[in-house]
């Protein structure tokens, strides 16, 4: 027979926390010292408090925890939560390993600060295109919110094109235009929700607009003055091409009129290696 004390050492948990369980009837010590209330603990229950342990790291409640160790769960519904945990937390690493990639983006770009070779900019003339795309939105124009848009559009586009006998025949071309919104404006003009409708295209030949009724729309893009520069690399890590071009628009007296197109020159099965071309709408301020 143990203490409480001693229970909780070794159960690697603390007395406070085994007081919480006997008072919700989750783990009863074997013994209570009617004359001091002292606990008292037999080794047989360091299985039970396993158990809870483990379940409750599993994100299940105290509540659902004890209906599972006292049998009120059957087999089915118990694997039922336990696969709805499972993709709970698989969600949750996927959505903290994308945060993880944000913050290194993030960390490249501070470290690339003054470093990144801001002649590679180029002022020209982009001339009129025709694309077949896909539009979706996205909640904002951050990382987290573009990619989970663009890749299935991509992905969906091409085998309708090929479905509909349409071959590309030049890059693919991802725009970007903030969504109407019914709220004011924000701050310099964008949409006040921060929305973003997102095109995601590849260039061809076939006549303008809908493709049946597939969703594709065939568009004819007009020519524009672009400020531009060629990134190297995952678009993952897209931010520093990005604001060193922001540094040169601003250090040569130009400002943005839009979003940048991301022309894709290479996309190799390798996502490092892929070659794009930011193609920034601009004017002379």
């Amino acid at each position: 027979m143990f203490t409480i004390g001693d229970f909780a050492r070794y159960g690697r948990v603390s007395p406070r926390m085994l007081r919480h369980y006997d008072a919700i009837g989750l783990l009863r010590p074997d013994r209570t010292d009617p004359a001091t209330g002292y606990r008292f603990y037999g080794a047989a229950q360091l299985a039970r408090l396993n158990r809870i342990i483990a379940l409750k790291d599993l994100g299940f409640t105290l509540q659902q925890v004890g209906a599972v160790l006292d049998e009120q769960v059957g087999p089915e519904e118990l694997r039922g939560m336990l696969r709805l945990r499972r993709a709970e937390l698989a969600e949750a690493v996927a959505a903290a390993t994308a945060r993880l990639a944000q913050v290194e983006a993030r960390l490249r770009s501070i470290e690339s600060e003054g470093h990144m070779p801001a002649d590679d900019v180029v002022i020209k003339t982009v001339p009129a295109v025709r694309v077949a795309e896909l539009t979706g939105t996205a909640a904002s124009y951050e990382p987290q919110d573009i990619g989970p848009v663009i890749g299935p559009l991509y992905e969906n586009l091409f085998p309708l094109l090929e479905g509909a006998d349409i071959r590309p025949t030049g890059p693919g071309i991802a725009r970007y235009e903030d969504a109407p919104q019914d709220s004011p404006e924000g701050e310099g003009g964008s949409s006040g929700g921060g929305a973003i409708v997102v095109h995601a295209g590849v260039t061809v030949s076939a006549p303008v607009g809908p493709v049946g009724d597939t969703g594709v729309e065939v568009v004819e893009l007009p020519p524009f003055e672009a400020a531009t520069i060629v990134h190297r690399g995952a678009m993952d890590d897209v931010l520093p091409t990005a604001q060193t071009l922001a540094h040169w628009l601003d250090a040569h007296g130009y400002r943005s009129t839009g979003y940048a197109r991301e022309v894709t020159l290479e996309c190799p099965p390798d996502r490092d290696q892929w070659v794009t071309e930011l193609q920034e709408p601009v004017a002379k301020v």
